[in-house]
């Protein structure tokens, strides 16, 4: 296609990962045009008019912006969130989230979708991000998760008694703006007197809410530990269930026939992954993490339509930039591709949350959300940990905040 000469920017490269697959052989480069704040091309060198100017980043590598889609932004990674929220007023957690995201941005995740913030913390999060793209990811916000009285997250002020009032809760989310409906189906580790292995509301009262939800055009994202509450919230048809961890009372549940119905079903499961080794994390998830980890990898190698979250922010050994680790966690631990690691941290994500027009891919008409890294991630993951420039909205972001517009 021709190079228009105005406002033309090159990224030039040895390698590319478009979202689905490498591109750029060994000894040849590979072009990024950007026009603006979108991708225009991509493909081999060619000639530029002078007015464009081309940066040589060597043996580097771009891929679209990382797209995180289970993150509390306004959480401090408190060992005891409770207590925390308790201790911190509104005020606090917002801007506790501004620097969440700006620290988001800075490791090359510039997207984000917000499972659970405290009352519509999030949603006013988001609309502040929005005007500026070096003030952090896009965000899409859930506000408080729906939860049962005194359930799983109650103090984010999502408590909801029976079916009617899940769908007024619903209705008042619809109303504030919200992007996506976050539901309880089970306990968590996280609050007191909940489990994970149990089920806290049934197929009745999700099928409510995601019946409200869809009726609105949101879509529903539903917690879901034990194997009871994941069956059900796949039964309710809900659009993604976030951890699908199998927890059970003493363990990892083996449940094949429910790998399958997940597998055969297509509903994207958001897998909780990336942590940094040797802090603490939730108890039940320590103990637990060699079984979590086949699991995971069964649920892959079973063709379920899985993606990469972090759930960053609720435990020290999860910050908000955690989702480059836990991309390389996928090679090492799991023992996944590059590629396909790479896949579940960008396009799997973005195609699971319905916004595959506006992330986790590079190629024209995309948004130039960009990140670029020092070396070939195909032969080293751990590219991924040097970042050399993190593009948003077609703006240079660095890790202090900083900004260079490649619009000039």
């Amino acid at each position: 296609m021709p190079v228009r000469e105005r406002e033309m920017q090159v990224l030039r490269a040895g390698q590319v990962f478009d979202g689905e697959r490498f591109v750029g052989s060994r000894g040849s480069a590979v072009d990024v045009v950007l026009d603006g704040d979108t991708v225009v091309r991509l493909g081999p060198p060619q000639d530029y008019a002078s007015e464009v100017t081309v940066r040589d980043l060597g043996d580097a590598t771009v891929l679209p912006g990382l797209v995180d889609g289970h993150q509390h932004l306004t959480w401090d990674c408190s060992p005891d969130p409770l207590a925390w929220h308790a201790d911190h007023d509104d005020e606090e957690l917002l801007q506790q989230g501004r620097d969440n995201a700006r620290r988001a941005l800075a490791a090359g995740v510039t997207t984000v979708r917000d499972l659970g913030g405290r009352h519509l913390l999030t949603v006013q999060l988001r609309d502040e991000l929005a005007g500026d793209p070096t003030a952090g990811p896009t965000l899409l916000a859930a506000g408080p998760a729906l939860t049962t009285s005194g359930g799983h997250c109650w103090f984010l002020g999502g408590e909801c008694a029976d079916e009617d009032a899940l769908r007024a809760a619903v209705s008042r989310l619809v109303a504030a703006g919200a992007d996506v409906v976050k539901v309880m189906a089970t306990g968590g580790q996280l609050t007191p007197g909940s489990a994970p292995h149990e089920s806290q509301f049934g197929v009745t009262e999700l099928r409510a809410v995601v019946e409200s939800a869809h009726a609105a055009g949101l879509p529903v994202a539903a917690h879901a530990h034990g194997t009871g509450g994941v069956a059900d919230a796949l039964t309710a048809g809900v659009d993604t269930i976030e951890h699908c961890s199998f927890m059970s009372a003493e363990g990892i549940a083996e449940d094949t026939a429910l790998v399958d119905r997940l597998a055969a079903s297509g509903t994207p499961l958001s897998l909780t992954g990336g942590y940094i080794t040797g802090l603490p994390v939730p108890p039940a998830i320590a103990i637990r993490m060699p079984a979590l980890l086949a699991h995971l990898r069964r649920l892959v190698e079973a063709g379920a339509n899985c993606f990469l979250s972090t759930d960053a922010g609720i435990s020290p050994a999860k910050p908000h930039d955690v989702m480059v680790l836990g991309a390389t966690q996928l090679v090492s631990m799991m023992g996944l591709t590059a590629d396909t690691a790479l896949r579940l941290c960008t396009s799997a994500p973005a195609d699971g949350m319905g916004i595959a027009d506006r992330a986790g891919r590079l190629r024209a008409g995309m948004p130039a959300d960009l990140l670029v890294v020092a070396g070939r991630a195909d032969d080293d993951a751990e590219a991924l940990l040097r970042p050399v420039l993190v593009l948003h909205g077609g703006v240079i972001v660095t890790s202090s905040g900083a900004s260079d517009p490649l619009r000039h």
